[in-house]
C-alpha cells in the first residue's frame, strides 16, 4: 500500500480539507476531510457502473457533472455504486508508490450521498488482502491479457455467476480491467474472479502467457482530475515453459454479450469435467 498516499489522506482528514488529491493515474475527491469520489484509469468508471445498472442515463450523469445532480441524487442504488467505485479505485491507487498532490477544489457532486472517512477506506483496502498477491498482483490488472487454459484437468469445477461471466469474456486479448469495463463490473471484483479461476486451473498464470505480437493494454476511459501515466508493457516475472496462447486478432470495438450457444458449450465442457 502506498504509504505516502495513505498518510496524505489521513492528514487531509484531520484538517477537514476539501479538494482533489491526485495520485498517479487517479484521484480522490474530498469534502471536509471525507472521500466523496475516486477515479482510476485501471478501474471501471462510475458512469459505466451506473449506466450498466440502469440507475441513470449518460445524459443524466452529464447534467449531474455539469452542476445539476438533483435528478439522480435521490436514487437509492447510486450511493451503493458510488461507494463501490471509491473502494475499487482506492485498492489500486493505494498500492501504487506515487507522490500525491493535493489542490483545493469545490466538493464533488456526489458529496451529499457519498462520504467515506479515509481511516475506514484504508481499513477496508487492507482487509481486501495483499495487492501484491501472486499470480495476479494488482499492478497487472491492466497490463496482462487474460488467457483461458487450453486443457483442463478432469475434475469437478463449480463456478459462480461472476466467474462464469469473466471466463466467458477471457479471449487472450483483454486485460482484467478491460473485462471489468466490458461487463460493467468493478476491476477488483474481476481481479478476484481471475485469481480464483487461475487457482482452479481455468486461467493461465500471467507469467506463463507469452505476450501476443502487437498486444498493448487497452486505452482506458477518461478520468477526472487525473495525472495520466504512459501505459506500461507487461513483462513476465519469471521464465517458465511457455504455453500456446490464442492467435492475436483485431480487438473488437466493444464486447458483445455471450451468445446462448457459447454458454451451452461452456456448460457441456464443465459437465464433462465432473
Amino acid at each position: 500500500m502506498g504509504v505516502d498516499v495513505a498518510a496524505e489522506l489521513r492528514r487531509l482528514e484531520e484538517e477537514r480539507s476539501t479538494g482533489v488529491l491526485c495520485a498517479g493515474d487517479g484521484a480522490f475527491h474530498l469534502a471536509d476531510g471525507a472521500i466523496t469520489a475516486a477515479d482510476c484509469l485501471r478501474t471501471t468508471n462510475l458512469d459505466l457502473l451506473v449506466v450498466a445498472a440502469g440507475v441513470a442515463t449518460t445524459e443524466e450523469l452529464r447534467r449531474a457533472a455539469a452542476g445539476d445532480p438533483h435528478g439522480v441524487l435521490t436514487r437509492p442504488r447510486l450511493e451503493t455504486l458510488a461507494l463501490l467505485s471509491v473502494f475499487d479505485a482506492a485498492y489500486f491507487l493505494l498500492a501504487t508508490p506515487v507522490v500525491p498532490e493535493f489542490r483545493p477544489a469545490p466538493p464533488h457532486w456526489l458529496a451529499s450521498v457519498c462520504h467515506i472517512p479515509p481511516r475506514v477506506l484504508l481499513h477496508e483496502c487492507a482487509r481486501r488482502g495483499d495487492p501484491e498477491a501472486e499470480p495476479w498482483p494488482a499492478d497487472l490488472v491492466d497490463r496482462a491479457p487474460v488467457v483461458p487454459v487450453r486443457r483442463v484437468r478432469r475434475r469437478r469445477v463449480a463456478l459462480t455467476g461472476g466467474q462464469t461471466e469473466v471466463i466467458a469474456a477471457a479471449d487472450g486479448r483483454r486485460s482484467v480491467a478491460g473485462i471489468a469495463r466490458d461487463l460493467g463490473r468493478t476491476s477488483y471484483g474481476a481481479l478476484v474472479a481471475v485469481r480464483e479461476l487461475t487457482a482452479a486451473g481455468l486461467i493461465e498464470p500471467p507469467d506463463l502467457v507469452p505476450v501476443p505480437a502487437g498486444w498493448s493494454p487497452p486505452i482506458a476511459h477518461a478520468a477526472t482530475a487525473v495525472a495520466v501515466t504512459e501505459p506500461r508493457q507487461f513483462l513476465p516475472r519469471r521464465v517458465r515453459q511457455p504455453v500456446s496462447a490464442p492467435a492475436p486478432g483485431p480487438a473488437p470495438d466493444s464486447w458483445e454479450p455471450v451468445d446462448r450457444d457459447l454458454l451451452i458449450r461452456l456448460r457441456a465442457a464443465l459437465e464433462e469435467l465432473a
